[in-house]
């Protein structure tokens, strides 16, 4: 990674991680968006937007959970579906061609999730509402979840977030409540299975890593208790659009 990299990815990365906080996930998607268009290799990019997954899943889960946004009642049925297909997708090695497909697919997934969160009108949790998650298509929808996000290298919030909202299974904060966490496990797994993509984390990780955590801290606070997001998520659905298309393209 150069210098001139870095020093468009750490305040890319810093926005990013504040904007994906904000709505409970963890910014893997708008991590890939970021490193495709300063021309990352795509060895670099699976493991690195997994790393930071990581670190910014477990605050984001650690805040709503303080929040009382957590359930595990509503996390583990996701989980038993996601974890072993995330595990085996993150352990193939696809072609860059292929790598770019999919991961513009997924993106293009994110920039329509996105969207419809900004403009969707999804109502606000009443007081006292908690989240209503059927056992069998959640452990379903976990399945094909995990598998693309241990595929494309993002945690699968992005896709999870969408079908508990439209739903009706949870409320936006408690979607947030169920997705942290999902996001947390399917990215660790999908890390470990790849065992040899470690080698292929960047140097300058570190700084990569204060960044995030520095946006995860920002977005969380903005989330829990004073989110109105409508612009900025209509404007990084529109960036995740024109990264798509850069990767589809290229491949």
């Amino acid at each position: 990674m150069s210098p001139d990299q870095l020093l468009i990815l750490l305040p890319a990365f810093f926005l990013l991680a504040a904007l994906y906080t904000s709505v409970g996930h963890a910014g893997a998607s708008g991590y890939l968006a970021a490193m495709a268009l300063v021309a990352i290799a795509p060895d670099t990019m699976r493991p690195t937007a997994l790393a930071l997954n990581i670190l910014v899943a477990a605050f984001t889960t650690w805040r709503f959970w303080k929040a009382g946004y957590f359930s595990w009642r509503a996390l583990w049925p996701f989980l038993l579906g996601s974890v072993p297909l995330a595990a085996l997708g993150g352990s193939l090695r696809l072609t860059t061609g292929l790598y770019y497909v999919l991961a513009g697919c997924a993106l293009a997934l994110s920039a329509i999730s996105l969207a419809w969160r900004a403009w969707g009108g999804v109502a606000p949790e009443s007081p006292g509402e908690t989240a209503r998650i059927p056992l069998v298509p959640a452990m379903a929808c976990g399945a094909v979840i995990g598998l693309l996000s241990g595929l494309t290298g993002t945690g699968g919030g992005i896709f999870l977030s969408p079908i508990v909202l439209l739903a009706g299974w949870a409320g936006p904060r408690h979607t947030g409540g169920i997705s942290a966490p999902f996001i947390l496990a399917n990215s660790a797994i999908a890390l470990a299975a790849g065992t040899a993509t470690w080698a292929a984390l960047p140097a300058e990780l570190p700084w990569l890593v204060v960044a995030v955590l520095a946006g995860a801290v920002t977005g969380t606070w903005f989330g829990i208790t004073r989110l109105s997001t409508r612009w900025l998520l209509a404007a990084m659905a529109l960036v995740l659009s024109i990264a798509a298309a850069k990767l589809i393209l290229t491949a």
